[in-house]
């Protein structure tokens, strides 16, 4: 009996056998019957092994090998870093959609209604746990009640001596400008470079409506206002281009990019009267018009703080050994921090922590709608950033965890690939620094022209009794070909 008879499709397929009953047996389904080949057919079977087999035997020689494993692992290497690293798609709408889109009423702030801040004259270390001045020194008691959510709380977060960016604050900020971020606006954009470490970057793409009425914000402190200065990036006034440059005066750390964190983390109490902000770090240029990366990465899923994650790692102990090997901060500091958030209970990112995404930002971007529950937790990551190393990634989902075991909140953390959609990386200045000397010493001092001499040509003197024979440095010897296939004419 033959497939054909049973009424069965021959396959070649040597997955796994379905079985269906026939006749009152079992027979599979995809039954494969061998056939007898035909004699054209095992000529042409060997015609290709003979190609496979040669095709084998060239590539195993020494070089191509190499060159070709070389060439594969470039390949691998190359491939890997631009999936990495490049941008993807985002679909945004028209701006004019995006700015009505704007609702007229704040979002509901869960549980949260009103958040107040302590206000201390002379704030004391009382437990030998880290903290400043700037951030009043909040107790482990009064750290584990921040978490406590209710409708009304006051909590530390920063400016501790005042009630914001005044005199004798640790933050000291201008009369005149002061009264600028006092000012109600409905969006705005923000940034920082503080120790001169980064190149002020302008944005591009940006609409009329958004020109005239989201105002772009630069915090700098004396050290970088003095080189915009020297440069003639700043001219007697405090606007370059579309950024507002704000110098901020009594800074309360020693570690620039510490100090640049007050900005990035509480731009709720430098703007009291903000609705919605987007962050973006002095190294990034924004290229997309602001109210559609608002509509996008917030009010479109119905959010009230964005951030995008990790290009690649997703959990904080990965995280937190990549900055040890980068020398991002001191390895004791970062060990302390990831010994005691595993004692309250963080875990590794796995797959069960669905449908939360990762567990470590990239937190260059952050888009946020300034209402209570927002700027608690703004206040409280700033607070594990002052207590503990100022490695934000690393404290960003202990805080996020905790306060999301309290309320009904979530963060938007969207791919990384759709935050370089609509901001540029740029380098550091000490790298745009190092590279503009690199190409002013190669104009200046040009390399030698290498003259190639040519090989003087060795003259063959006629030895006497030779007569005018050449002479030969070595005879040549005769080669007899073993057979004719291996002899060339």
């Amino acid at each position: 009996m033959t497939g054909g008879s049973l009424g069965l499709r021959a396959s070649g397929s040597y997955g796994l056998l379905q079985q269906q009953p026939l006749n009152g047996g079992l027979l599979p389904q995809n039954l494969y019957i061998p056939r007898r080949p035909s004699k054209s057919s095992l000529n042409g079977y060997k015609e290709k092994e003979r190609q496979v087999h040669s095709v084998f035997r060239y590539l195993s020689q020494r070089k191509v090998g190499m060159l070709i494993l070389a060439s594969l692992a470039l390949l691998a290497f190359t491939t890997g870093f631009f999936t990495i690293n490049k941008a993807c798609p985002v679909c945004y709408i028209p701006v004019e959609h995006a700015i009505a889109s704007i609702p007229n009423f704040p979002s509901e702030s869960p549980v949260l209604r009103h958040l107040t801040y302590f206000s201390e004259e002379n704030p004391l270390r009382t437990e030998p746990n880290g903290g400043s001045d700037f951030g009043g020194y909040p107790s482990l008691k009064q750290r584990e009640d921040s978490f406590d959510i209710k409708e009304s709380m006051t909590v530390h977060c920063g400016f501790v001596k005042g009630c914001g960016p005044r005199d004798q604050t640790g933050y000291d900020i201008d009369a005149d400008d002061l009264k600028e971020l006092e000012q109600f606006h409905e969006v705005i954009v923000a940034s920082a470079i503080f120790g001169n470490y980064d190149v002020i970057q302008q944005p591009r793409n940006i609409g009329e409506v958004a020109r005239k009425n989201v105002p772009f914000f630069m915090f700098v402190d004396k050290e970088t206002e003095a080189y915009m200065k020297n440069t003639s990036v700043l001219d007697g006034g405090k606007q370059v281009g579309l950024w507002r440059i704000i110098v901020v005066h009594n800074v309360p750390y020693k570690d620039a990019r510490r100090n640049g964190k007050v900005p990035k983390l509480l731009l709720h109490r430098l703007f009291p009267n903000v609705r919605y902000s987007i962050w973006i770090d002095g190294k990034l240029r924004l290229v997309v018009d602001p109210y559609q990366i608002l509509e996008k990465f917030l009010l479109r899923q119905n959010a009230t703080f964005a951030i995008s994650r990790h290009y690649s790692r997703f959990d904080v102990f990965e995280e937190a050994e990549a900055n040890k090997a980068a020398g991002k901060y001191d390895n004791a500091s970062i060990d302390y921090q990831i010994d005691y958030y595993k004692k309250e209970g963080l875990t590794s990112y796995t797959l069960d922590k669905l449908p939360i995404t990762s567990d470590v930002p990239e937190g260059c971007v952050i888009i946020r709608e300034h209402i209570p529950i927002t700027n608690l937790f703004s206040c409280l990551w700033f607070n594990e950033v002052d207590r503990f190393t100022s490695r934000d990634q690393l404290s960003f989902a202990t805080v996020r965890d905790k306060v999301k075991e309290r309320v009904n909140w979530n963060i938007n953390m969207f791919l990384d690939c759709e935050r370089r959609n609509f901001v540029i990386q740029a380098y550091h200045r000490d790298l745009l620094e190092q590279r503009a000397h690199q190409q002013a010493m190669a104009r200046n001092h040009p390399p030698p022209v290498l003259i190639h001499e040519k090989t003087p040509v060795k003259r063959n003197l006629v030895r006497p009794g030779r007569g005018n024979k050449k002479p030969s440095s070595r005879r040549r010897r005769k080669i007899i070909p073993r057979n004719k296939e291996n002899f060339f004419i």
